[in-house]
């Protein structure tokens, strides 16, 4: 057999192992693995590196509505370009909807927004804001056939917290449809008071943000987002957990045999709430909710990443630019945090501080990095084998590190949207210098040499972590 490509030389690394292997490669599929593969179309020299699954990033917002006056600053073309420079090679947006809408309509404008911009594979979760009969009782249950086969919901924000009568509605439409539901677990009632209160007090610079969300509000809605699973008998995902008590109602509820998932992020386990503090608006660069905590939190959501209490570690990127009056700074933001946009960039950082804080510092193993950051994520969402993992079959779907390559985070090196990085100065050890998405390069040596438009759609299964249970 004659390969299109075979990468040569390098430390292969899986869920469940490491060993020294070559690749060869097929029609943009995962053809044989081996040594002395025989002859390629090219050849890749990969000694001295590890070749790794494509991070998927299961949590970004790309292009989403963000309120008047309000711009993400990535679109497809930006996000999934400096996803790739990140190491990842497919990502999954949140298609959104708002109040009014049809959630058919959202979908089909979203893959508008899409259609022809992707440098990595992309596939959409759904955002039900509206929980009207006909979303529930006709489009979501085709959706979910369709293949969109999960979706999340919000227990916070104007617009999107739906009520606790309307969640067990939504998860009684995922336990029909065999579906996986996400939950952004925060309680909207104690935000609004606990808001309310600080601004009357004249309290409305950007670190008081996290004192309106302090932890009882994620702990609390954690919990309640459980007991609303555990009555309509589905799983869900709890996201972006920031603290230990959270982490510990997920821990609890997985004890009891119930199916919850949690995830955490980088902002939890580099940043903390004094980042908020900086003088005039430059706390608002770290404005994010759940925001980050403090140092026992940290540790609290490391504990939670070894103990495989997390699933999943995602970025959650949610950019917008900083300077900017259609971001960070915008007129009503500067009157309060109330108004400040949610949000940070990560996609492009998220892979690097995991290996750098994680694998090098002995934390996790290799194994454990690629199944927090690509494995977890395929098996989870209806990806895998397809995508996830190194083996024959499998879309050539790889990530060519650096391991010993020592790098300082700046927004100078980054390629997303956004004007800053709330990573600036961060030192981290390990890199990705190559991403390749079904068997060419989009990233090569540090270099973009894909064209954009070649990320595909990809079309997902239902998550076999979501299988009804009988009645």
């Amino acid at each position: 057999m004659t390969f299109d490509t075979i990468i040569r030389g390098g430390t292969v690394a899986t869920a469940a192992d490491t060993f020294a292997c070559d690749i060869g490669i097929v029609d943009g599929r995962i053809a044989a693995l081996g040594t002395s593969l025989g002859a390629a179309r090219e050849t890749v020299d990969a000694a001295g590196r590890l070749v790794l699954p494509g991070g998927i990033d299961s949590h970004v917002h790309l292009a989403q509505p963000s309120g008047p006056g309000i711009v993400m600053a990535d679109d497809f073309e930006s996000g999934t370009r400096a996803a790739a420079f990140g190491g990842n090679t497919l990502v999954l947006p949140f298609a959104m909807q708002q109040k009014g809408e049809s959630l058919r309509e959202v979908v089909k404008a979203y893959h508008a927004k899409a259609e022809g911009q992707c440098y990595v594979d992309v596939s959409f979760h759904l955002i039900i804001a509206d929980a009207t009969d006909r979303v529930l009782g006709q489009e979501l249950p085709a959706l979910v056939a369709d293949g969109y086969t999960s979706f999340k919901v919000f227990m916070t924000y104007e617009g999107l917290a739906l009520s606790d009568l309307e969640m067990l509605e939504v998860m009684s439409v995922a336990r029909e449809t065999g579906a996986l539901v996400m939950i952004h677990a925060e309680n909207y009632d104690a935000i609004r008071f606990l808001t309310d209160r600080l601004e009357r007090a004249g309290k409305t610079a950007p670190r008081y943000h996290a004192a309106s969300r302090p932890i009882p509000v994620e702990r609390e809605a954690t919990h309640r987002a459980i007991s609303l699973a555990e009555l309509t008998d589905v799983p869900i995902m709890i996201v972006h957990v920031s603290n230990g008590e959270a982490m510990e109602e997920i821990r609890r509820a997985q004890q009891k045999g119930l199916r919850v998932y949690g995830e955490t992020c980088p902002q939890y386990l580099v940043l903390t709430e004094k980042d908020l503090a900086g003088l005039n608006m430059e706390g608002a660069r770290y404005v994010c909710s759940p925001p980050p905590r403090d140092e026992a939190s940290q540790r609290a959501c490391w504990a939670g990443l070894e103990q495989k209490v997390f699933a999943l570690f995602s970025s959650d990127h949610c950019p917008f630019r900083y300077d900017d009056p259609q971001g960070k700074l915008t007129p009503k933001g500067r009157t309060s945090f109330r108004w400040v946009p949610n949000g940070i960039p990560g996609v492009e950082t998220r892979l690097p501080i995991l290996f750098s804080e994680g694998v090098k510092k002995g934390r996790i193993s290799l194994n454990d990095f690629v199944a927090l950051t690509a494995t977890n994520h395929a098996r989870m969402y209806g990806l895998y084998p397809r995508k996830g993992t190194i083996a024959v079959g499998a879309d050539a779907d790889l990530a060519i590190w650096d391991p010993e390559r020592q790098v300082t985070i700046s927004q100078r090196l980054l390629h997303h949207g956004s004007d800053y990085t709330p990573y600036e100065g961060l030192a981290v050890t390990g890199w990705p210098v190559s991403t390749m998405v079904r068997g060419r390069f989009v990233v090569r040596d540090g270099e973009l040499v894909g064209t954009k438009g070649s990320g595909a759609y990809v079309p997902r299964a239902k998550s076999p972590y979501a299988v009804p249970r009988p009645s």
